[in-house]
């Protein structure tokens, strides 16, 4: 693909989430602003002359807890059928939007579970307007290395980080040159896909600027937006770890970039303005190490004191002087990716720790005052009757505000994907989207019969809904 014949001399830019939870039904939504998209659409406003719009086809002001045993019952029924009727409200609503901005390109946002909504979206795109450029980025299109040209309907896919990429590739638009000849794109030409070399990510963070700094311009609903939909932000990309499931470095590459302490302390400090009060680190690992978390705990005490703020960290990063410099900075609750409560699991998965450590990890943060949120993950390849039993014995025990239950899910492009296939654990027509770490259709180990795990899993789940709903019952009360 050069350019679109024909190609409309307007340029608007319309970022979309696909839907997800709201699939779900019920009053489930994604209550964020998608940072992804943010960056994106910062980088389109600031470095283009294109109108830039960021729809959340997901949101809704406000969504009730998250119940695990709906999510992988009632939940999935209502899900696969709101993905399968093209006549479902959400369709028409995203049809809706596109018809009254006209786009000339739409950017589309893609994890393994969107796929089939985002395919969706970009026919309702080619159908009011078969000249509409799609463009696909995100987890999903990094990691399967343009797979998703395979649907018409979608022009080009970014693979990696988008930000100079989406900015080469308007500016090429408007000047009608060929896309095949930019970094970090898969593009199609005549029937063949042709993928251009591995743009470099970015050196300098920093340079990146805030991506909430246009958002009242280029969010679309964005008075409906409550405050704390703003308060998620990363000081790093990329992570050190090699966990088997993760894709994260098919988006961000294999090393780790840092921004300045100084620079994410001036970025809450604009969001403090907007009327952001408490903030979340989207980070795959707060601080990546010793040294540059006590930077960022100092810049945080020094200058946004009285901050409140949540992350995730790795077991082996916790100890007494990090989780005391983590509360002086703000810190109010913590998140640990423990996922198994069996050891020689977490060995084959590559956590790094031993569920002792980890154990401990979560009682010296609770000691300390804050709160605790773990992670868990059952049906690894090798799981057996008995690991998945220690894992649930450790999730009953486990002192903690919140236990975030997922099924084990091998997504393309991962090396658990590659694995998962080479074991015959894949099925030969599988659809990414319905196999999510909420759906009950997953079964990748080799030593359980589906129907059995399915039970043993639905065990878990309550187990796990019980816990969640007796500490929310357990915290005073507040706004929702």
């Amino acid at each position: 693909m050069t350019r679109p014949a024909g190609i409309r001399s307007e340029r608007r830019l319309l970022l979309i989430e696909p839907p997800f939870y709201r699939l779900y039904g019920g009053d489930y939504a994604l209550v964020r602003h998608p940072l992804s998209l943010a960056y994106l659409a910062q980088a389109a406003v600031e470095n283009t002359d294109w109108q830039v719009k960021v729809f959340n086809a997901d949101f809704a002001p406000w969504s009730e807890p998250f119940d695990i045993t709906y999510l992988t019952g009632a939940g999935f029924a209502h899900f696969r059928d709101s993905l399968e009727d093209p006549a479902a409200d959400i369709w028409r609503s995203i049809r809706a939007v596109l018809a009254d901005y006209r786009p000339t390109v739409v950017g589309i946002s893609v994890k393994s579970s969107t796929l089939e909504a985002a395919g969706r979206i970009a026919w309702l795109a080619k159908e009011l307007d078969p000249q509409t450029v799609v463009v696909v980025g995100g987890p999903h299109p990094s990691a399967t290395a343009g797979e998703m040209l395979a649907d018409p309907a979608i022009d080009a896919c970014v693979c990696g980080e988008g930000e100079t990429t989406l900015v080469e590739l308007l500016r090429a638009l408007e000047r009608g040159a060929p896309l095949e000849r930019l970094p970090g794109l898969f593009v199609r030409r005549g029937g063949d896909r042709i993928g251009t070399p591995r743009r470099e990510p970015l050196k300098d963070l920093d340079a990146l600027g805030f991506p909430s700094r246009h958002v009242a311009e280029t969010l679309m609903g964005y008075a409906d937006y409550p405050m704390q939909a703003f308060g998620f932000l990363m000081a790093t990309r990329g992570c050190p770890m090699s966990c088997l499931f993760c894709g994260s470095r098919e988006v961000w590459g294999r090393g780790v970039r840092f921004r300045a302490p100084q620079h994410v302390a001036q970025e809450i400090g604009l969001l403090r303005d907007m009327g952001v009060e408490s903030f979340h680190f989207d980070d795959d690992t707060f601080g990546v190490n010793s040294a540059y978390l006590a930077a960022l705990c100092h810049a945080l005490e020094s200058a946004a004191p009285g901050i409140s703020w949540s992350c995730e960290i790795h077991v082996k990063l916790v100890n007494e002087k990090n989780i005391a410099l983590m509360k002086r900075a703000g810190c109010r609750s913590v998140q640990l990716g423990i996922e198994s409560g069996d050891n020689g699991i977490l060995k084959k998965i590559r956590k790094g720790f031993t569920i002792d450590e980890a154990l401990a990890a979560g009682r010296l943060i609770t000691s300390q005052g804050l709160g605790l949120q773990a992670f868990f993950m059952a049906g690894f390849p090798w799981e057996t009757e008995e690991t998945l039993r220690q894992t649930h014995e450790v999730i009953e025990r486990i002192a903690c505000e919140k236990v975030i239950y997922s099924i084990f899910t091998p997504y393309p492009g991962t090396e658990a994907f590659d694995l998962c296939r080479s074991l015959g654990l894949i099925p030969a027509r599988h659809s990414p989207s319905l196999f999510g770490h909420q759906s009950p259709l997953n079964c990748f180990s080799m030593n359980l019969a589906p129907a059995r795990f399915r039970e043993l899993s639905r065990e878990i789940e309550e187990t796990v809904a019980r816990k969640n709903r007796d500490a929310r019952a357990d915290r005073p009360p507040g706004p929702r």
